[in-house]
């Protein structure tokens, strides 16, 4: 009998008991839906990460101030001045693997256009921060090395600071207030979005190093800056390049081996990496979880499978007595399993679609279904078909034509 002939035997079948053959599918059908929603959550959760990551920049090492001890009490990361800007024109100069580096002071406060106002982040940067961060200006122009040794008053601003203040209107040129201090605006930066840590990147002011750092910021000591921001040349140089910074800076400081170093470096790259991993262990999770559902379908399969072979029993022996191998029959129970699981894995796969689009619309969580789930849950769905509808078909086929002849 050849398979064609036993396809259409088996459709038959499934038509045949259309109630029993939808509810066998369903333990196939939530499974598949519940894979495919599960990953495309996890898949979607991934994507926004790397998009963060991107946002971010590439190959970043971060060098923050070491803390201070006063009257027993120590500050933590950041609580000493202990960098400022020559430390970072040095290790832009001295260290081989670094690409770029660029000090920067932050602080905050009301900006004010006219009759608007709106507090934001302001930082103190120099021309090589926005090469770091990959962060262009989209109207007007950067931040030039000329506007931080002149400490020129302009600024750039972010997209939110922009749409905040001037709305739809070109804002090049305008006059805004920082801290009551008037800066020329001379360009608006590419949208970034959300950092990994939810802030809004774009919700930003960026002036000269030198003029945040005389007129926005007091410091005790000039040229102070609260951290400075390094891009290594390439990803397998990050390593290397940070252990340059740590040996550059402890020579400038004048640490020795006995002495713990007054500041920290911090390998974004890594952080964001491990980040990334975790989201991406969680899709699988998720997706293993599901999984579980499709094995309980599976069994589910299988019993309907074995009560099929029972009420079937004397139709056996008629196919066997007219002249139906082993193996004719083995193939025609294989089928029917193998066809259910398909078709549930179908209707799965469009629910599971379905309700992935319905969860990002309704909650707002990303969501991203990717052709490698929709494949592996398909070829998942035959995989349990075969797997759970071998014993029935086995134990059909090994029926004896005779004792199949008088079952009753």
């Amino acid at each position: 009998m050849d398979f064609i002939q036993t396809l259409k035997i088996a459709l038959l079948a499934l038509r045949t008991n259309k109630m029993r053959s939808f509810l066998t599918m369903l333990g196939i059908i939530i499974g598949i839906a519940a894979v495919i929603a599960m990953m495309a959550v996890g898949t979607g959760a991934s994507y926004v990460i790397s998009q963060q990551i991107a946002s971010i920049g590439s190959n970043i090492i971060l060098v923050l101030p070491g803390s201070t001890t006063s009257g027993g009490l120590r500050t933590g990361t950041g609580g000493a001045q202990t960098l400022s800007s020559d430390d970072a024109k040095a290790v832009m100069a001295e260290c081989p693997s670094v690409a770029y580096a660029a000090g920067t002071v932050r602080t905050s406060g009301q900006i004010v256009s006219g009759n608007m106002n709106w507090s934001s982040v302001v930082m103190g940067a120099t021309p090589e921060l926005f090469d770091i961060r990959e962060w262009p200006v989209v109207a007007g122009r950067s931040i030039s090395q000329q506007d931080v040794d002149g400490a020129i008053k302009v600024c750039l601003l972010g997209q939110t600071v922009a749409e905040n203040l001037f709305g739809a209107a070109d804002p090049i040129g305008n006059i805004i207030r920082i801290k009551k201090i008037p800066f020329t605006v001379i360009g608006v930066l590419d949208r970034k979005g959300q950092s990994p840590q939810g802030q809004d990147q774009d919700d930003s002011v960026f002036v000269p190093l030198r003029t945040a750092q005389r007129n926005l910021v007091r410091s005790q000591r000039t040229g102070i800056v609260s951290s400075i921001i390094v891009k290594a040349k390439n990803e397998e140089l990050i390593n290397k390049a940070e252990k340059e910074i740590q040996a550059l800076l402890n020579q400038r400081h004048r640490i020795t081996n006995s002495k713990e170093s007054d500041f920290s470096t911090r390998n974004l790259s890594e952080i964001l990496a491990v980040a990334e991993q975790s989201s991406k262990a969680m899709s699988l999770l998720l997706g293993a979880v599901a999984s579980i559902s499709l094995i309980v379908g599976g069994i589910g399969i299988m019993n309907i499978m074995l009560v099929s072979v029972t009420e079937r029993t004397r139709e056996i022996g008629i196919r066997m007595a007219i002249g139906a191998k082993k193996n004719d029959i083995l193939l025609q129970f294989m089928t029917e399993a193998v066809l259910l699981t398909m078709l549930g894995g179908v209707i799965g796969i469009a629910l599971g679609a379905g309700g992935a689009t319905v969860v990002s619309r309704l909650l707002g969580w990303p969501t991203m279904i990717s052709i490698q789930s929709i494949t592996i849950a398909f070829v998942f769905s035959a995989v349990v078909g075969i797997f759970f509808g071998f014993y029935p078909a086995k134990k059909a086929a090994g029926l004896n034509p005779i004792d199949a002849l008088r079952y009753e």
